[in-house]
This record gives structure tokens, sequence and C-alpha cells, in this order.
């Protein structure tokens, strides 16, 4: 018999963690800095990366914000084949993230609509969720703090199939030029490969949840992030955008089908305040 996930469960899992989410800096971002600090040459980069994990000290430490951007909250349900969900699974986490955001004194960042009200609505709400089907057993929740610069910093791109690898890496590495000053680095990059216009960014997005230290699903999948790190870092950027060699910490590859006229790239920028976790439910 199937297990069943209620919106109880889910709802009190992001009660309880979301806001260790919002302090605690993951341990595998953690690991990176500091890998990225012993490695550093540049002195204003070790200063930098210094200063960065200085304050993911003070954060959780203090109880406080990795950073004042507390960002949207996104909340992916992902379920394994055992487990059956009844009606809407994710219906009492806008209400937890209200809670969570007022108790916590997290700053509301959530306009009431792009266009029509930009109104702030008070609450950090709505929080943006989805279940995803998954062939691995059981149900576990990931939740993500993510910050406005980050997501902006962020591109969608369809090319033509020819454009092949290549294409993809001058995708990444034109955003990075481009747009990696203003998304707080060094960055974690989320990049989706493949299925659809509407699918790809979310590729990239769970791309994200995939840990520094836990390896690429594929071989291929390993070769193209460990090239794309070594060209983006080659770019000179750096920590805050000030010079050096960390200009992100890890890049993070999901692949998927595509229709044979297609190509779709999407590249998601992961701050330097990657506030990520996976709770198994």
């Amino acid at each position: 018999m199937a297990r069943l996930v209620s919106k109880q469960q889910v709802a009190a899992c992001v009660s309880e963690h979301l806001a260790e989410v919002s302090f605690v800096m993951p341990s595998d971002i953690r690991a990176a800095f500091q890998e990225a600090f012993q490695s550093e040459t540049n002195a204003r980069a070790r200063n930098v990366l210094r200063t960065l994990l200085a304050n993911a000290d003070l954060a959780e430490a203090e109880s406080v914000p990795l950073c004042q951007d507390t960002g949207y909250v996104w909340c992916c349900l992902e379920i394994g084949p055992d487990v059956s969900i009844g009606g809407d699974v994710m219906e009492l986490v806008s209400p937890a993230v209200a809670d969570v955001y007022e108790r916590s004194y997290l700053r509301k960042s959530m306009v009431r609509d792009a266009i029509f009200n930009r109104a702030n609505s008070g609450d950090n709400t709505p929080a943006f969720t989805e279940v995803r089907l998954s062939q691995r057993p059981g149900a576990r929740l990931h939740l993500m703090c993510k910050g406005g610069g980050s997501d902006n910093a962020s591109r969608v791109v369809m090319l033509a199939p020819g454009q092949g690898r290549q294409g993809v890496i001058d995708t990444v590495l034109d955003c990075v030029r481009q747009k990696a000053a203003n998304a707080c680095p060094p960055l974690v990059i989320g990049v989706g490969i493949g299925s659809t216009f509407d699918k790809v960014a979310g590729l990239a997005k769970m791309a994200l949840m995939r840990p520094l230290n836990e390896p690429a699903p594929t071989s291929d999948a390993a070769e193209l992030e460990g090239e794309l790190l070594r060209l983006v870092n080659e770019t000179g950027i750096g920590p805050a955008a000030l010079g050096g060699r960390a200009t992100a910490l890890g890049v993070r590859v999901a692949s998927a089908p595509c229709h044979i006229a297609a190509l779709p790239v999407a590249v998601n920028m992961g701050c330097s305040a990657l506030r990520r976790a996976t709770y198994e439910l």
C-alpha cells in the first residue's frame, strides 16, 4: 500500500525548517567557500571570502538572515512510486511561510501581481509550489529562499540544435560575463538543457538543489560541469565581482530529451547565499 503524504506534513516541514534555511549556510556551500579561500591568491578576493564566511558564522550563531534579501520561497514536493498524495497537498504552504516570515522577522518581498498590482503582499506569500514525480522511493521536500538579484541574472535561450555543446557553453559564459556581477558571486550556477521552453528553467532550478559534494548523474554531465566551472572562473570576475578566481563555487547541469528542432538552455544563478535544503518526509 502506498504511503500517504498529507498537506499537514508538508506544512509542518516548512514551519520547522524554513527559518533555518534562511539562517544557516548549507554545509557543502561552506566547504566550497573554505576551499576557495585556501586556493585564492588575490588578496582582495580572499578578504571577500573571509568576510562572507564570517557573515555565515554570525548568521547561524545569532539566528539572523544570511542576506537581507530573504527571497521568495520555492517549495517542491518530490514523491516516489510508493507515495500517494490527497487533494491539494501544498494548500497549507503559503500560510506556513507567512507565519515563519512574521515570527522570524524576515523581509517580505512578494508583490500581489507582477504588472497589475505591485503592492507588497505583506507576508511574503504566495509561495511557489510544485509536485514532482520521481523514481526514487519515498518523499522529500525541497526548500529554497531565492533572492531577486540571482533570478534577475538568469535566462532561458532557445538554441538551434546545430549549436550543440559549444552553444551551451557560450550561453553560460555570456550570461556570466553580463550578469554575474549583479548576482553576488561566488555563484553556484544551475544549467538546464533540453525539455521544452516552459520546463527547461525548472531543470536549471532543480540542478541547484544537487549538493556540490554529490557527483553528476553521468560522466558526460560531470565533464561538462568541470569545463564550465573552469571557464567561468577564468573570467576573473571573482568574489563580489572585485577580481579573483572564485567567480563560481560550482556548476550543476541537468539535461533531458527535447524535440529534434530544439535545444533549450536555461541558466539559473545561485548567489553566494544559496539558501536551499532538502528534507525527507
